[in-house]
């Protein structure tokens, strides 16, 4: 059968290496699957199928310096994933038998006890059959909090199944960041990253869900996934039927052809294994050395980073030797050969052009070569329908009144002596950024204290925004950065005794934040408040981040990127604002956490982001010499330019509105009724989602009012602001800079208009 495309050169950086004991495992897991009915008689396998698919040898390559037992034990998991995603494509999704499905996947959580002691349901198929003997074999020697993270990673591999399952009755392909999103849940690179801590080390409790190791997980995950995805998509795509596939993603979105979408999806592999490689080199110690972690504790992440790297070539190695996959040409023309490369078992990947492709060092290049300052508008603008209508508070001109006050009172308005950076904005500044109109149409409904406070909070933010660059950015510094955001945290302490509660303020942000936090705490309590705290806190983290960019001068990885501007932006933080104090009618926790409603809500996040970074362009690159903006980070990912990239962004815009309305349409209804809502938790649910559209409708009704992103605002600096360096004019495109048939990119529902004079 003719391949659809040409595979592209792969960036595979570290040599696959080949476990001693693959000939005992694959013994092992045949008599396994047999013994628990897989094979003949299942209507899935049979026997030359799990012979030619050969998981012990991709574990022995995932896996090449553990034992026997613990080979033989993490083999015989990768053929129960394997089985478990065959068996529920020849029963449900060929079928489309949704109902059945649902049930099917709901029963199997009840073999993933925490405690043993509990026991297991009997099982009925294969599938529970060999989840209750892996399940017993594995957790006895893993602690509490490995088992909640790898039975969360397994529930969301089986659960999202569903979502595929929707998507093929649907006939729906997913728009680029809910792919990247969803496919963690349905690929499983997640819970193989499980099955490295079982083999390789268990990292400490206390720093697992810090962003380094989430990072190392995620990039890890992501380019497990797209490399199965350019191998796997003649059988999934051609023959199946998959839609959750990378290669058509970028196809459907930028219009393009299938080789086209192969190639940039292998630049989104490299994207992703090259943050893999900066989030290990330069985030992970810094981790080690904020937490205090012990000898053996750093060891154990070191060991943990390694055995997802040693997966990551060694299940490259595997796809391009098994039958599974299509893998005629991976490797193009013959490897250079040089003579202090190893040969030999496990490293037929190892090319010396797998490690210096030209598109992937470009990639490399680009992301530390980027002129600040340099000459970009007038700025583009989206010409976009919002389909949310607006509604604004009634008391909007008491907010806005009110704000000023506030922010008079408390020193943020013009430069206070001994402070600094204190020199951000003037009253006329502030006035006409008009923050207060934000979150009236944030919060229509909300009463007059709750939109003063959210107002406040919405300035306090953005002033701050304003400082991290100014004066930690500038001065090169996430170690200053880092200090002064433990010690705004320390400002906001949960009751009179919690800790940060001596903390004196010595700045005027520490002082507007400790008077905001006490007005905060006194109209929210509980868990409310810790959530929110949560919020903040996560979102002055976030601005370390970008510190840590600006000081090596770094454009970020796009899914990074897209990740972490929830936060930069306080996404969460202004949606809680909008939302606290109305209780939760009764809705229960798993349907607050379901995947439907987490998706929903990163949805609405985008919308905000993506608008907010079409508008702040001019500003963030020309005016602040910024790098953390989803046009320049396109721009550079593609190696494309303003306009360009202004396309791809405005239309991956209008794909995130669309994806948060058939949420919203199908996905939602089919919630409520596979849990059995009442109608007070239905009505409580569409309540929140009419508060999102709020907060989407009234994001862009802000930007397109407010006076903060105007070329002749930005043109007039506040006195005693040092001026900008100059700007550089951008060079011209070089020839043939619009690879890859661009410019027919991102122009399917976007359309572009020019800032109005």
């Amino acid at each position: 059968m003719t391949q659809p495309f040409r595979l592209p050169e792969f960036y595979v950086p570290y040599p696959a290496r080949l476990n001693p004991h693959l000939e005992a495992a694959r013994a092992h897991t045949t008599q396994w699957a047999r013994g628990f009915g897989m094979l003949e008689g299942s209507g899935v396998w049979t026997q030359e199928d799990l012979d030619a698919h050969d998981y012990a040898l991709l574990c022995s390559y995932t896996h090449p310096d553990c034992g026997s037992d613990a080979l033989n034990l993490v083999t015989d998991w990768y053929v129960w994933v394997f089985f478990f995603d065959d068996h529920f494509l020849e029963v449900y999704k060929r079928t489309q038998d949704r109902e059945g499905a649902r049930a099917y996947l709901d029963g199997l959580a009840a073999f993933m006890p925490m405690d043993l002691a509990e026991g297991f349901p009997e099982p009925t198929n294969p599938v529970e059959a060999g989840l209750k003997d892996l399940w017993t074999r594995t957790v006895p020697v893993m602690s509490t909090d490995w088992r909640e993270r790898f039975s969360e990673s397994t529930r969301n591999l089986l659960d999202e199944s569903m979502w595929e399952l929707h998507n093929i009755n649907m006939g729906r392909v997913a728009n680029p960041l809910e792919y990247v999103e969803m496919r963690r849940k349905v690929g499983g690179a997640p819970w193989s990253a499980g099955l490295v801590e079982y083999v390789a080390a268990e990292v400490p409790a206390r720093v697992a869900h810090a962003r380094p190791l989430q990072v190392l997980r995620d990039a890890f995950a992501d380019a497990v996934h797209i490399r199965n995805d350019l191998f796997s998509y003649q059988r999934e795509v051609e023959q199946e039927g998959e839609l959750s596939n990378a290669v058509l993603v970028l196809e459907s979105f930028l219009g393009c052809s299938t080789q086209e979408a192969a190639d940039l999806s292998n630049d989104l592999l490299t994207s992703r294994l090259q943050q893999f490689e900066y989030t290990a080199l330069a985030e992970v110690p810094a981790l080690a050395v904020q937490h205090g972690l012990g000898p053996d504790e750093a060891a154990a992440v070191l060991a943990y980073a390694k055995g997802l790297q040693d997966w990551q070539s060694g299940g490259h190695e595997w796809h391009m030797v098994s039958s599974r996959y299509m893998n005629e040409g991976a490797r193009g023309a013959g490897p250079v050969a040089l003579p202090f490369v190893p040969g030999g078992p496990g490293t037929a990947a190892l090319d010396w052009r797998s490690v210096l492709t030209p598109r992937s060092e470009g990639l490399r290049r680009r992301s530390f070569t980027h002129v600040p300052y340099r000459k970009v508008g007038p700025s583009l603008l989206p010409d976009l329908g919002m389909p949310f209508p607006l509604s604004l508070s009634p008391h909007l001109d008491l907010a806005r009144r009110e704000l000023v006050d506030w922010c008079r009172d408390t020193g943020l308005l013009g430069s206070q002596p001994g402070d600094p950076g204190s020199d951000l904005w003037t009253e006329d500044e502030l006035v006409g950024m008009d923050l207060a109109l934000c979150s009236a149409g944030m919060d229509p409904r909300a009463t007059a204290g709750a939109l003063c406070l959210s107002a406040m909070w919405l300035a306090w933010g953005t002033y701050a925004d304003d400082y991290y660059p100014r004066v930690f950015g500038r001065a090169k510094s996430p170690a200053a950065a880092r200090a002064a955001t433990d010690r705004l945290i320390a400002l906001m302490p949960l009751g009179p005794e919690g800790d940060g509660a001596g903390v004196e303020p010595a700045t005027v942000m520490e002082r507007a934040l400790k008077d905001l936090w006490a007005r905060t705490a006194a109209l929210m309590g509980g868990a409310d408040l810790e959530e929110f705290r949560g919020h903040v806190a996560g979102t002055l983290d976030s601005w370390v981040w970008e510190i840590g960019n600006t000081a090596v001068n770094r454009i970020p990885d796009p899914v990074d990127y897209a990740e972490m501007r929830r936060l930069t932006f306080g996404s969460q933080l202004t949606m809680f604002l909008a939302r606290a104090g109305r209780g939760d009618g009764g809705v229960p926790p798993a349907v607050r956490r379901d995947g439907a409603v987490r998706s929903l809500e990163s949805a609405a996040a985008d919308v905000g982001c993506l608008v907010n970074d079409l508008f702040s362009y001019q500003r963030d690159v020309e005016f602040e010499g910024g790098l953390h903006n989803h046009v320049l980070v396109t721009q550079n990912f593609f190696d494309i330019d303003y306009p360009q990239a202004f396309r791809i962004v405005s239309d991956l815009l209008v794909q995130r509105i669309r994806e948060f309305e058939h949420i919203r349409d199908h996905q939602l209804p089919v919630l409520y009724e596979d849990h059995g809502l009442d109608r007070t938790a239905r009505a409580w649910l569409d309540a929140y989602v009419r508060g999102l559209e709020d907060w989407m409708a009234s994001n862009l009704h802000w930007h397109r009012s407010t006076s903060r992103f105007g070329e002749e605002d930005l043109r007039r600096a506040p006195a005693g602001v040092p001026a900008a360096p100059a700007p550089a004019r951008a060079p011209a495109p070089a020839p043939g800079h619009a690879s890859f048939g661009l410019p027919a990119f991102g122009v399917s529902a976007a359309a572009v208009g020019r800032r109005p004079a």
